[in-house]
């Protein structure tokens, strides 16, 4: 059983920058980790993932702009959020899954935070 906490979530203006944190229970370091997100009314979806072996999946709307990243030492992973715009307000949960290669299909994780609002505003 892996427990997630995430934080990092608030409020940011457009153009602004975010870093989430995901802090897990237990030693992750040979699964894979991801992050998604879910605005008000709209499905969660996909943001990015980190492979074992550090293959990444990126979703188009962030590329350039986000990253995630871990850290085997501390069992935790990150989401570096820049350049934020209004479309990127959401709940921002990440999650695990005990294989080596990222997903971008939430039905493929076990392990899920609680999630952390990110909200961008002027």
């Amino acid at each position: 059983q892996v427990q997630l906490v995430e934080s990092g979530g608030g409020l940011v203006p457009p153009g602004g920058s975010l870093r989430l944190s995901c802090a897990a229970s237990g030693r992750i370091n040979t699964y894979s980790v991801a992050w998604f997100r879910q605005a008000p009314e709209k499905e969660r979806e996909f943001v990015a993932g980190l492979g074992k072996n550090g293959g990444t999946s990126i979703a188009d709307s962030v590329k350039g702009r986000f990253a995630i990243s871990r850290d085997n030492t501390k069992n935790t992973v990150y989401l570096q959020m820049n350049s934020l715009k209004l479309e990127d307000t959401a709940v921002y949960n990440c999650a695990v899954r005990p294989f080596a290669a990222v997903s971008t299909n939430t039905n493929a994780y076990n392990y899920w935070g609680q999630g952390t609002q990110v909200t961008v505003s002027s």
